[in-house]
């Protein structure tokens, strides 16, 4: 073989157009002179003819559209109706920026992985592209196409039958903003539309606990008054100490360029240090120090650091006296004078156990010598972030754990400051966020229970306790109704596959089928098939974010909106949720109240209203926020992104301007006023007792436990980095790259005599699951760690084969709210079931289901 020395061939090589060597290559392959082709023939260099080169197609800037952490910029290169493939951010699409800008006041809002693989989520098998009618029994998978109209109108029957029969409270919205969020086409439970939908009907119990931080939520209402607490990430770029409680940000964005803000970070030297039952990615790309700790108890430990930090007197006390209230005897109000204040109760005065560094690591498994040093560090390290994540929130009491670090933030004097923390929940800069009309019925409801409770509820109506299901108080004569659930709209999201404890809500549907046929209504509104989907009566297909007009905004953090075009029509009969809704009020009698904009004819031509609404969305931004683009420059460009003189910083206004904080004390109140003052839990939405400053509480469930004896293993469910919940399971581009499997550590494995690859059992009281083994040091031992997400897989046994560790979860909640997915005890033992990963490794193993006549 001969090899090109001459620098001058070389270059002439080199310079060729793509074009000419496109065709010089294939004027060799007609040769036959590539890979052995036959005379005459012409050797293709790629499977699909005619394949299209960039300049054969058009680009368009549009988003991703889910809640995984960020919502960036994907580029659509499209031939025709057809998506070819995906970018993102270039740096080109604001203003005159040049190619590849990317600087800190306007980074690129770069797609991941699963933004980068949606062309295999739009162009699935699974995908759902005509409204489907159940056949069989529920859960088994059978359905038939029918029109939309006989769907519409046996579902607007349907709903007319339960109100009148069952009253307004019969119907359960459970919308999340899974598959449908923008500022048009919303599924939320808060500003969605499925809830302004049934609010308008008359009929609706809401789902009031977020699954994700709910726990948070709480805490940093209680704290602070809002959940607005949070920095934008490029505040990071100035803290010398960053703490990662529980949180893997190469995993779980908090923003969009979270990554990058934190390699900033650690390029200007600061520390990092993790907490966290596993040694993440995160810790190795931060070279931070790994601190493992036992799940559950990370407010014990919060509580050991506290005592080091008052017992030597390191807290800043000019920040407490003036911000802050019931950190100590001297800042309670005059009314609770005498009450338990934070500092007694971690110094053993109230109770008379102090909460030393070595009485924590005894319940939390880390060295009392650990917990001095981060302590120290903590609270002479300025300015120091202290990101308390969602995760160790998703716990039994995990609400202490989310007050508790507020503690720690507003002791060490870390709050309002540039490059400090506060946040819990971490909302940063806040966004114009609905288009759709946003009235009087917007967040209208008949009863409010815990998302995860509406099993309970069901299998065990009428006998059911107000406190039990978390009922939010009405104010009027049906405040602590038991809500009779009759019917589940499903939309935006795969709740079945996801909430807690999932053979119970399998138990809660066997229920609503003994009421018998007509008695019960379940709809799932989704673009993909999906395993809640299995469940429903009715399958309606909705349009993707590719197939509709609207607008991306970021998720929690970030400064920006990216236009999100019709890129492509409408995939098979698919409708958007706001068209789907639009002609469901027209047959329930108030279409014009709920779409103003539209007329009966929205259902098939909704181009010119969608753009209405977005246009007079528009108008609030450039007045509220002082944009200066007309609507077709937004079009246009398709992204805008905000610069800022400074970077954002929760709470720095009250803590440089002296305005008061969100609280009825205007303070960070550690002490609450509000939970102070509560006579009569079962009123309330907690239903039981909380304390009026945070404490640790035993969970039900821990490697503390006697229940250890029978389950000696501690299960953590965290996010996938392939998946966005379950969104994406059925990715094969995903699926070939990350495995669903458990992770154990190499001790344990040795002791129960399991290798690298093994199926094994996990199993509980509650539930089975068959996965593959991961072996490795990089978790702690006596914890497995079980990626949340995976699309359920039942066998006739009710085993499920796919290893959705929700089987294994229970849905008994915290009183604030939290979903206790993380506080699970378990065992392992090798099987000889098989694994069956996702519905199978081609993700079309139950497509044919949904294809077939029937």
């Amino acid at each position: 073989m001969k090899f090109l020395t001459n620098p001058a061939k070389l270059a002439k090589i080199f310079t060729q157009t793509r074009r000419d060597f496109l065709k010089s290559t294939a004027a060799t392959a007609t040769l036959g002179l590539v890979g052995g082709g036959i005379a005459g023939k012409e050797v293709k260099a790629f499977a699909y003819e005619p394949y299209p080169l960039d300049d054969d197609l058009e680009t368009v800037v549009t988003s991703c559209a889910h809640n995984c952490g960020s919502r960036h910029m994907l580029v659509a290169h499209k031939k025709g109706d057809v998506i070819v493939r995906l970018s993102t951010d270039d740096g080109t699409h604001q203003g005159d920026d040049a190619y590849g800008t990317d600087t800190e006041e306007k980074p690129q809002l770069r797609a991941c992985l699963r933004g980068r693989s949606y062309r295999s989520r739009l162009y699935s098998p699974e995908r759902l592209l005509y409204p489907m009618k159940r056949v069989g029994k529920r859960g088994e998978g059978k359905f038939k196409r029918v029109s939309w109209d006989e769907a519409l109108t046996d579902i607007a029957k349907s709903m007319v039958h339960l109100k009148e029969t069952y009253g307004p409270t019969a119907i359960l919205d459970q919308s999340y903003a899974g598959a449908s969020y923008g500022v048009l086409h919303k599924s939320d439970q808060i500003e969605g539309l499925l809830g302004r939908f049934l609010g308008m009907f008359g009929c609706r119990t809401n789902s009031w606990s977020v699954p994700s931080y709910q726990g948070n939520t709480f805490a940093s209402r209680m704290s602070y008054g809002t959940i607005q607490d949070g920095n934008e990430d490029d505040a990071f770029m100035h803290s010398k100490l960053i703490i990662m409680w529980g949180w893997n940000p190469a995993y779980t964005f908090h923003g969009g360029n979270t990554f990058y803000y934190m390699r900033k970070a650690k390029q200007r030297g600061c520390k990092f240090v993790v907490i966290d039952p596993q040694y993440t990615d995160s810790a190795s790309a931060y070279d931070a120090w790994w601190i493992p700790i036992r799940p559950n108890t990370d407010a014990a430990m919060m509580a050991g650091m506290a005592h080091y930090i008052f017992a030597n007197n390191l807290q800043d006390q000019e920040f407490i006296d003036k911000f802050v209230q019931g950190m100590d005897e001297g800042t309670m109000p005059d009314w609770a004078k005498g009450q338990e204040n934070f500092k007694d109760y971690i110094m053993g005065v109230s109770d008379g156990v102090e909460k030393t560094p070595d009485w924590a690591a005894d319940i939390c498994g880390v060295s009392a010598e650990d917990i001095i040093k981060l302590a120290d560090m903590y609270a002479t390290t300025k300015p120091a972030a202290l990101k308390a994540s969602w995760s160790p929130g998703r716990n039994a009491y995990g609400e202490q754990y989310a007050r508790m670090a507020n503690a720690l933030q507003a002791m060490t004097g870390n709050v309002g400051v540039l490059g400090g923390c506060a946040e819990g929940v971490g909302k940063g800069w806040h966004a114009e966020g609905v288009a759709y009309p946003y009235d009087q019925f917007a967040n209208v409801w008949f009863a409010a229970i815990k998302s995860d409770r509406w099993a309970h509820c069901v299998i065990n109506y009428p006998n059911v306790k107000r406190e039990e299901i978390g009922i939010w108080p009405r104010g009027d004569n049906t405040d602590g109704q038991i809500p009779n659930i009759r019917g589940i709209f499903w939309q935006g999201s795969d709740w079945f596959n996801q909430l807690t404890n999932i053979n119970k809500e399998i138990e809660a549907i066997d229920k609503l089928n003994s009421y018998g046929e007509g008695e019960s209504l379940l709809v799932c509104m989704d673009s993909t098939i999906t395993p809640t989907g299995i469940w429903a009566d009715y399958l309606l297909p909705i349009a993707t974010h590719f197939e509709r007009h609207d607008v991306a905004l970021p998720w929690y953090k970030g400064h920006y909106y990216i236009h999100r075009p019709k890129v492509i029509n409408p995939m098979g009969e698919s409708k958007s949720d706001f068209q789907v809704f639009t002609e469901l009020a027209y047959r329930l009698g108030f279409g014009p109240g709920y779409n103003p904009k539209a007329n009966r004819d929205y259902f098939n031509n909704p181009d010119a209203v969608d753009e209405a609404y977005l246009i007079d969305w528009w108008g609030k931004v450039q007045h509220h926020q002082g944009v200066e683009w007309t609507w077709d420059e937004f079009k246009k460009r398709g992204v805008y992104k905000f610069v800022f003189d400074e970077p954002q910083v929760a709470f720095k206004e009250q803590i440089e301007q002296g305005k008061p904080f969100q609280t009825a004390s205007g303070k960070i109140e550690i002490f609450s006023g509000q939970l102070a003052q509560i006579t009569d839990w079962t009123k309330t939405s907690y239903g039981y007792y909380i304390p009026a400053i945070p404490k640790w509480i035993e969970p039900w469930e821990s490697l503390n436990h006697p229940l250890t004896k029978k389950f000696p293993f501690h299960m953590i469910s965290p996010h996938p980095r392939w998946r966005t919940h379950s969104i994406f399971n059925n990715i094969p581009w995903l699926r070939e790259t990350f495995s669903q499997e458990v992770t154990i550590n190499a001790s344990d494995a040795a002791k129960l005599d399991i290798r690298m690859g093994d199926i094994v059992e996990i199993y509980n009281d509650r539930g089975k699951v068959i996965v593959p083994v991961y072996v490795t040091e990089r978790c702690m031992p006596g914890v497995v760690v079980l990626h949340e997400g995976a699309w359920m897989d039942l066998d006739k046994d009710g085993v499920d084969r796919s290893g959705n560790p929700d089987f294994l979860t229970k849905d008994d909640p915290s009183p604030a709210g939290a979903f206790a997915y993380n506080t699970v005890l378990c065992n392992i033992k090798k099987t000889t079931l098989n694994h069956r990963p996702g519905w199978d490794k081609l993700a079309t193993a139950r497509s044919h289901v949904f294809r077939r006549d029937l």
